[in-house]
């Protein structure tokens, strides 16, 4: 698997989330698959199928967060420049047809969340800004074809 750089708020909350779906929600599942187990018949019994698929996917789940933790590199916010665009900046960028802003933060694609405009190092609008310096364009390829962002500002 591959490193995944990270901060370490979003490191926390990988520890949280994978703590939550091991102290509650296999517990949760387990106490399920008992029940449905008392109930008889496990040949015929649908509710004990579907619990045991349901902690399939959470084993696979809590398995790829703990593999995510163990790949994961921590970034130190201190070392981070604003010369050229990189993981953890905040880059506004203006849309040269429309001249709409939008301001993101690259991300570790873990810790990726539209609603709080941080977009994931390997989209495409992220990879065609990084490297970039403010005042300079970068085409990016989005599906429905190619778009000129101009960037304005680049912070932390």
């Amino acid at each position: 698997m591959a490193v995944t750089y990270m901060t370490a708020e979003g490191y926390d909350k990988l520890r949280e989330d994978i703590n939550l779906l091991e102290t509650v929600e296999r517990p949760k599942i387990s106490k399920q698959i008992g029940e449905a187990r008392d109930k008889g018949d496990l040949s015929e019994n649908a509710e004990y199928d579907a619990a045991k698929e349901a902690q399939g996917l959470l084993e696979a789940k809590i398995g790829q967060l703990k593999n995510l933790l163990a790949n994961a590199r921590l970034i130190d916010k201190s070392s981070i420049g604003i010369d050229s665009v990189q993981i953890l900046n905040k880059v506004t960028i203006k849309n040269t047809k429309n001249n709409q802003q939008m301001t993101y933060m690259l991300v570790a694609e873990s810790e990726a969340n539209l609603k709080e405009n941080k977009i994931a190092i390997n989209t495409p609008i992220a990879k065609g800004l990084m490297g970039k310096k403010v005042g300079e364009v970068a085409e990016i390829k989005v599906p429905n074809g190619m778009v000129s962002f101009e960037i304005i500002d680049i912070s932390i």
